[in-house]
């Protein structure tokens, strides 16, 4: 497989949303942000989802459909009023509902967000443009208020946080929330990033061969890094959303690298390889000691089962695990 040049590492999914606002605002074009503050059950849009929205055009997405549609046009409206405020609207999506119903009936509920920008937002906005194209961390606050504000300090907390009622306040940190680091930087390694990058991960490639073509050439990828298997522990950011898939280049490698992963604090690690292989590898990793509770922690083998063979369906099969993984609905 000859790796391509021509691609990007994938950027948030909110950038094209702050940079029609932000274009809107350098121009004097009234334009409206509108959010998911929160989504349960089945639902169009999920939280943190965005539009930026002018009389004219838009850009992004908050789910879709007929809801979609109406927030638009509430959207616009508000557009016309002198001095908007911002709007938060609940919406259940039930024909039984007692209030709030949405017209929907697909059983969820969501509250959603119409913040008209002003001119003395330009400033936030700017440099919301700038960090989510730079990678740079920060913390976006939304509020009752309904002023934008931003703390570019680094932030470990949840990504998103709300607390609903009249005094509304809402917060997500900037950039990807979930992360995958493959180690091993092949010809599947290659595959799998070209498709996580159409996913929403925050992308590093690991392998411990200076020259390998395929690792060098990945254009997906925001990190790459070449790194000693013996110190893999020290190389990875342990994280609740941070996906480790474990495909180097054979059984020797798998071993070392496995060792340090398992030291970590890691929600998901998943290892490729054959059934044989697997078991093979658990066996020797139970005869020097861990224990079982840390080895049953390992996903393995990667993917689901859907007799995956080239590079690209195997890639598939694995992403396909990532997203039943992250998309499960809390324990």
């Amino acid at each position: 497989m000859t790796p391509t040049t021509t691609a990007t590492p994938p950027t948030p999914r909110d950038l094209p949303v702050w940079q029609h606002a932000l274009a809107s605002l350098r121009a004097g074009v009234a334009v409206a942000v509108l959010c998911v503050l929160d989504s349960r059950g089945s639902s169009p849009g999920r939280q943190g989802f965005k539009m930026s929205v002018t009389a004219t055009d838009l850009a992004g997405s908050i789910g879709g459909g007929i809801m979609e549609h109406k927030f638009v046009e509430k959207a616009r409206a508000l557009l016309r009023q002198p001095a908007a405020e911002p709007v938060v609207r609940h919406q259940i999506h039930r024909a039984d509902a007692p209030a709030d119903r949405s017209g929907l009936i697909c059983s969820g509920e969501q509250w959603l967000l119409v913040l008209p920008l002003h001119p003395a937002d330009l400033p936030v906005v700017q440099r919301l443009d700038e960090r989510l194209r730079n990678g740079a961390p920060g913390r976006l606050h939304l509020s009752a208020a309904g002023r934008l504000m931003l703390d570019e300090a680094t932030d470990a907390g949840p990504h998103y946080t709300l607390a609903l009622g009249p005094a509304w306040q809402y917060s997500e940190r900037l950039g990807f929330r979930d992360h995958a680091t493959i180690v091993g930087g092949g010809h599947v390694g290659l595959a799998l990033s070209r498709t996580l990058a159409t996913l929403e991960f925050g992308l590093t490639v690991l392998d411990n061969r200076p020259d390998l073509n395929t690792h060098q050439l990945n254009p997906y990828a925001h990190h790459k890094r070449v790194v000693r298997y013996e110190d893999l522990a020290q190389e990875i950011t342990a994280g609740p959303h941070q996906y480790v898939i474990l495909m180097s280049f054979g059984y020797r490698t798998d071993l070392v690298a496995l060792r340090q992963l398992l030291t970590l604090p890691l929600p998901y690690l998943g290892v490729m390889g054959s059934a044989s292989k697997i078991a093979e590898l658990l066996a020797t990793l139970r005869t020097e000691g861990v224990p079982a509770d840390r080895l049953a922690r390992v996903r393995a083998p990667i993917g689901l089962p859907i007799h995956s063979r080239t590079p690209e369906e195997i890639a598939i099969s694995i992403a396909a695990e990532l997203i039943r993984e992250r998309n499960a609905p809390p324990a």
